[in-house]
């Protein structure tokens, strides 16, 4: 659960540090006082997407920390794959927003991107905003909302498995149907294109040897005229002699003789003889290399050829041999599969077939699992709005079964009757702010059992309502805490205030020409001043004062409104 949030430079919050506690938590103000900078640092916190002008004037940055207790062991378990430990099942978020729009955020005191904030803080605590009742009136998302309390997904994963099976299977006979001219064209062009790469007979390097081979023509004359040189030079004339072999030979024997006279000589001699033989078989190969050169102009042109033939398969096929070579395979694939098309194609059908029976089988039983989960929420939803003053509701599932989709085959919509005698309507017929509030908190009420978030944050649940019905709001908030969910609200109803085990108080001062906002724990006097103000705004009288110190007599009595599940 959230333990504690402190704010430091948001908006006109210089700095506050805001307590919660488990159970049923309110936050109160005058209007504008700044409540909604607590939702806002929250929202940041766990996060969302923020603005720099969350920034307060004059500063550079914001910060923000929330600490969570009580972490459920699914979320230790994200967190320890992820790197961050926690200590004694104590979670320390943090972001910083700074006044030229960049964010840095941190769990646990390592660096955290934003996007693994949310996906972790979306596992702790969801917040209901007064939005949130709008996206109530989206058919779209009625489906998914039932999901979510249906708990189906062993069922769902089944059914997409069987549906993406099939899709494939789709998609490949969808290949194979085609026009009969454009199957005998297609034919006609792998069988040339298969004829022409196997008339080939590449092999892999053969292009760069080839290439090699050229260059060296290419460059004939130099090359020879290089040898020549060289071979002169160790050779020397062929009438004269001289060359580098012989004199190196004339300086073996000399060094040789000179050893015999003095012994420090031999290994010298040893090594110029290494030395003579070395030149000697290099000589022999410059020889070879020369001889090599004279190359039949015949077998020149063969290898031009060879090379303008890589060139064109490397224009249609690929950039090597390798590719060509794969292209032609993947080729003799497609034919083998064209020309015993109908065949593959009866087998395909008959595939098909079987997956279409698997799949539609599949889907039934998510409708199924669906329509069963419905009849139990609608039970809970008109069982918590007659307490919530709404006893003519009725809900109702509008279905109908479209094609197979990624969801099902199931196109759903709430419908509901808030009078008696009147016919069932789309949802978002709903005119009156005040019922959709209600709806929607019974909705959440009812899904509290469906998901493992401990905390839940309601801004201003009781838009549109007030009297007995506020008073009833506050008594579900107060009973979902008691079943274990830390509950906080943001309220400007006395009723939904008086049922809360803690009372924040938020109140904005000016000081030197500068707004600030400050956050404080009310103890049970304030409280009854605060209730009071609510209620009879500036005028406190003792009978107002005594009213609300019984109002909060009244709703500090547990009632157990609703069966416990």
């Amino acid at each position: 659960m959230l333990q504690e949030l402190t704010i430091e430079n948001v908006a006109v919050i210089e700095k506050a540090v805001v307590p919660f506690h488990a159970g049923f938590n309110v936050l109160t103000g005058e209007t504008g006082a700044g409540k909604s900078i607590l939702i806002d640092s929250i929202n940041a916190i766990l996060g969302n997407r923020t603005s720099r002008d969350i920034v307060r004037n004059g500063t550079d940055k914001a910060r923000i920390w929330a600490v969570f207790t009580e972490i459920p062991a699914a979320v230790e378990q994200l967190l320890g794959e992820a790197g961050y430990e926690c200590e004694s099942s104590e979670l320390l978020l943090y972001r910083e927003i700074t006044v030229d729009g960049k964010s840095s955020c941190r769990i646990n005191s390592k660096p955290a991107s934003a996007a693994y904030l949310r996906e972790i803080s979306e596992k702790l605590i969801s917040i209901h905003g007064q939005h949130d009742n709008q996206s109530l009136l989206d058919a779209s998302k009625h489906l998914s909302l039932l999901d979510s309390y249906a708990k189906n997904r062993p069922v769902y994963e089944e059914y997409y498995r069987q549906y993406r099976a099939l899709v494939s299977v789709e998609k490949e006979l969808k290949s194979l149907v085609t026009d009969e001219r454009e199957k005998q064209a297609r034919i006609e062009l792998l069988r040339y294109q298969i004829q022409e790469i196997e008339a080939a007979e590449l092999t892999p390097g053969e292009e760069e040897t080839l290439a090699a081979m050229r260059s060296r023509l290419q460059h004939a004359q130099k090359i020879t005229a290089a040898l020549n040189t060289a071979l002169v030079a160790l050779e020397g004339d062929p009438e004269e002699g001289g060359g580098a072999v012989d004199q190196l030979e004339n300086a073996c024997d000399s060094i040789r003789e000179a050893s015999g006279y003095y012994t420090l000589l031999e290994e010298k001699s040893a090594k110029l003889q290494d030395a003579f033989y070395t030149v000697q078989e290099l000589t022999g190969e410059v020889r070879d290399a020369l001889e090599e050169m004279e190359m039949d102009p015949a077998e020149q042109e063969k290898i031009s050829e060879r090379l303008d033939l890589f060139y064109r398969l490397k224009q249609k096929y690929g950039s090597t041999a390798d590719e060509i070579l794969a292209f032609g395979e993947n080729a003799r694939q497609e034919l083998e599969k064209i020309e015993f098309a109908d065949e593959y194609l009866q087998k395909m059908q008959d595939k098909k077939q079987a997956l279409l029976q698997t799949t539609v089988a599949a889907a039934k039983a998510l409708t199924e699992s669906r329509l069963k989960a419905f009849e139990q929420l609608k039970d809970k939803l008109q069982q918590t709005l007659a307490y919530l003053n709404m006893s003519g509701v009725e809900f109702s599932l509008h279905r109908t079964s479209g094609a197979l989709t990624s969801i099902g085959q199931d196109n759903l919509e709430f419908y509901i009757v808030t009078n008696k005698g009147e016919q069932p309507k789309p949802l978002s017929r709903i005119a009156s702010g005040g019922e959709l509030s209600r709806i929607m908190l019974a909705m959440k009420n009812a899904m509290a059992d469906s998901d493992s978030l401990q905390s839940v944050i309601y801004d201003e649940i009781d838009t549109g309502v007030s009297g007995m019905a506020a008073g009833r709001i506050g008594r579900v908030l107060q009973q979902t805490s008691d079943r274990g969910r830390q509950v906080i609200c943001v309220t400007h109803t006395a009723q939904i205030a008086a049922c809360a085990d803690s009372h924040l108080y938020i109140e904005k001062a000016t000081q030197n020409d500068r707004t600030f906002t400050y956050v404080r724990q009310l103890d049970a006097e304030a409280r009854v001043k605060e209730l009071a103000r609510i209620t009879s705004g500036s005028f406190l009288t003792e009978t107002a004062l005594a009213g609300a110190a019984e109002m909060v007599q009244h709703f500090s009595r547990r009632e157990d409104y609703l069966p416990e599940e």
